[in-house]
């Protein structure tokens, strides 16, 4: 465990608060994404007090696929072929399974499930002041309806964690980045 994880892990242990990552699908998460990532339902349980919100993975962590070293292509194989290494369709590309893959040639890449410090070195962690403060602050126009959407965004995911934590543990969260 790096220092990073360790440090949102005794966060969560110190808080008393469970978090946990669920895949839902692999698609695009951003308005203007270009490429599919998985996408996760986390929630964070502290008490009877709970929040769920979805999460965008990292492209890099998402999808199985697999490129051969000298192409920086990758070839994404569907989730329903592969399961614990065992083929189950013959459906996606060739039918190929990990262990027919030419070892040092070729790479198999498995999805990565978001860690505890990917999520909460994201979450909002500040109050972003009002909708005209967030523009000026973020380089958005006062104009856009997109600026508004992710302006609401923000302040409930702020909401949300001030539900959850103390202004104290706030401030301790705030150290996770």
């Amino acid at each position: 465990m790096n220092e990073y994880t360790k440090q949102a892990e005794d966060f969560l242990k110190k808080t008393g608060t469970e978090f946990k990552a669920e895949f839902l699908r692999f698609g695009k998460y951003f308005d203007d994404d270009k490429e599919e990532r998985d996408i996760y339902k986390i929630t964070l349980n502290r008490g009877n007090r709970s929040f769920s919100f979805e999460f965008g993975q990292s492209i890099t962590n998402s999808g199985f696929y697999w490129s051969y070293m000298s192409s920086k292509t990758k070839h994404y194989i569907d989730r329903k072929v592969i399961v614990n290494n065992k083929k189950i369709s013959n459906y996606g590309f060739f039918g190929i399974l990990p262990q027919d893959f030419i070892k040092g040639k070729d790479i198999l890449h498995y999805p990565v499930a978001p860690t505890s410090y990917d999520v909460l070195a994201c979450l909002q962690k500040y109050d972003v002041g009002n909708f005209e403060d967030f523009c000026a602050e973020f380089g958005y126009n006062t104009d856009s309806r997109k600026a508004e959407k992710t302006y609401n965004a923000v302040c409930e995911e702020f909401k949300n964690i001030q539900t959850l934590f103390t202004d104290s543990e706030i401030e301790e969260l705030q150290e996770i980045q």
